[in-house]
C-alpha cells in the first residue's frame, strides 16, 4: 500500500460500486474500500493524524468524472 491524495480516496469511496467498512478501536479508526472483495484503498485516522493508503492497482478503479461541487 502506498499513500495516496484525499481527493483519489474520496473518489473511491463516492463510487456505487466499491463497498467499504468502518471500523473505529479507541483513539484509532479504519475505513475500508472493497472492489469485488478485494481491498483497494483504506484511510486511517489516528487522533488528529489522516492517512489515505491506496493498494497496488488502486487507480484501475477511479471513476473518470470529477465530482466538483
Amino acid at each position: 500500500m502506498k499513500l495516496i491524495m484525499k481527493s483519489e480516496f474520496d473518489n473511491l469511496r463516492l463510487n456505487n460500486n466499491h463497498e467499504f467498512e468502518a471500523d473505529s478501536n479507541g483513539n484509532k479508526q479504519v475505513v475500508k474500500i472493497y472492489c469485488k472483495g478485494e481491498l483497494i484503498a483504506k484511510k486511517v485516522k489516528i487522533k488528529k493524524s489522516i492517512r489515505y493508503f491506496g493498494a497496488e492497482g488502486y487507480s484501475a478503479h477511479l471513476s473518470e468524472t470529477d465530482n466538483v461541487q
